[in-house]
């Protein structure tokens, strides 16, 4: 199993260490509006954090995967690697971590406006194509 996960970059890494380099790197405004998880909003500490996402493993998983593709730039998982928790996937040996994507609110905001048109076209040319 420790060969598997070693070029992981969540391997080893405690929840409370990867939410202080994130709000370090991103700060609390961004992890928001990125995330929507209301530890990030109302009142945010690491400590009450760390304690919703380990209660809430699919906010830790959002979290994780966050972490992965955007504050370490690895690569987006495969359709299959998507069924497998962040913390259990692994990449290819030689692929290793990037700087972090520079994000804003407004940057944030503007990406997830794209993604719910996207989302709305989308599902309107499947109600299309069934009539």
């Amino acid at each position: 199993m420790l060969e598997e996960q070693q070029n992981n970059p969540l391997h080893g890494l405690k929840l409370e260490e990867m939410v202080k380099e994130l709000v370090d790197f991103y700060g609390w405004d961004i992890l928001d509006t990125a995330m929507r998880f209301n530890c990030f909003h109302t009142n945010p500490s690491i400590a009450s954090s760390v304690k919703y996402l380990r209660k809430s493993e699919w906010a830790r998983e959002k979290l994780e995967a966050f972490y992965l593709n955007r504050y370490k730039r690895m690569p987006r998982p495969t359709e299959a690697e998507r069924e497998i928790p962040p913390r259990m996937r692994t990449y290819a040996v030689g692929i290793t971590p990037r700087e972090p994507m520079k994000l804003t609110v407004e940057s944030i905001l503007d990406s997830q406006a794209k993604a719910a048109s996207s989302y709305k076209a989308a599902k309107a040319a499947g109600r299309k194509s069934r009539r």
